[in-house]
């Protein structure tokens, strides 16, 4: 189980259907490394662990339940803003239904390695919302 794009270990989980239109696959996996998210197949997750998935493992700032979900795929989207404001917007907007402080998550996560330069989405998302 590692991301193709990094090699790092990846957390897989099953996304909520209502995010089902926001993630790269039903079964999607999140890098532990560069944040990116993939169809949890494509790293070679063959079975999902039942239960909430274990983000902790990626970073101690993701939330738990949908909220943390939402965020996960707010990491892989981040890569892309322009393309992805879409997709953005939506999971902002869920997560925070979910009882989650997005820009504190972003200021707690730790992305120094992340495919994206956080300052630079964090400034981006306070600018859109």
């Amino acid at each position: 189980m590692t991301c193709p794009r990094c090699s790092a270990p990846v957390v897989a989980f099953v996304v909520p259907p209502a995010l089902r239109d926001h993630a790269p696959a039903d079964e999607t996996a999140i890098c532990t490394r560069c944040l990116g998210t993939v169809p949890a197949a494509d790293a070679g997750v063959e079975t999902i662990p039942e239960g909430p998935p274990d983000l902790d493992a990626v970073d101690p700032a993701f939330p738990d339940g949908d909220a943390g979900i939402a965020l996960a795929l707010l990491c892989g989207h981040l890569e892309s803003f322009a393309l992805s404001r879409p997709s953005i917007e939506a999971l902002v907007e869920r997560a925070e239904r979910n009882g989650a402080d997005v820009f504190v998550f972003l200021d707690r996560l730790d992305a120094d390695r992340a495919a994206f330069d956080l300052q630079r989405r964090r400034t981006a998302l306070l600018d859109l919302l």
